[in-house]
């Protein structure tokens, strides 16, 4: 995958005469990973342990390693999880989130600003779920 940057590769989409010129002149820029894939890379990158991530994301063990082995999807609240238990920055967790289809965190959200926090401070899975209940939110 060569890296382009999205505004530059959205301004070549709106001027593309057809989407088939738009595919092939992209077609080595685009996403191809799936969220499973996404996530090993990141873990063996940065040398972290997936049972110690999946401990910290405080999900089951069985459920984690099926998300991470491919065999299970996991849901926008689940993949936050994991990418809190990573420490992934707010940036890597955005970017993680539009890898598996999911909605960027939006400021505009009580929830979702309250977790923008918390992963700005680097808060811990436990830590930002006490803050949503204690605001009225859904928990991760």
């Amino acid at each position: 995958m060569i890296k382009k940057p999205t505004d530059e590769m959205m301004d070549k989409l709106l001027k593309a005469n057809n989407i088939e010129e738009y595919i092939k002149e992209n077609r080595e820029a685009f996403v191809d990973l799936t969220v499973s894939n996404f996530l090993n890379e990141y873990i063996n990158s940065k040398g972290l342990i997936k049972s110690h991530i999946i401990k910290a994301a405080e999900i089951s063990d069985i459920f984690g390693f099926q998300v991470l082995s491919g065999a299970r999807n996991p849901s926008r609240n689940t993949l936050l999880s994991l990418c809190i238990a990573m420490k992934m920055s707010l940036d890597e967790v955005q970017s993680t989130l539009k890898i598996a289809g999911f909605a960027p965190l939006y400021p505009k959200n009580k929830r979702d600003s309250i977790i923008i926090l918390g992963i700005s401070k680097g808060d811990s899975v436990c830590t930002i779920n006490n803050t949503l209940y204690d605001n009225d939110e859904d928990t991760l």
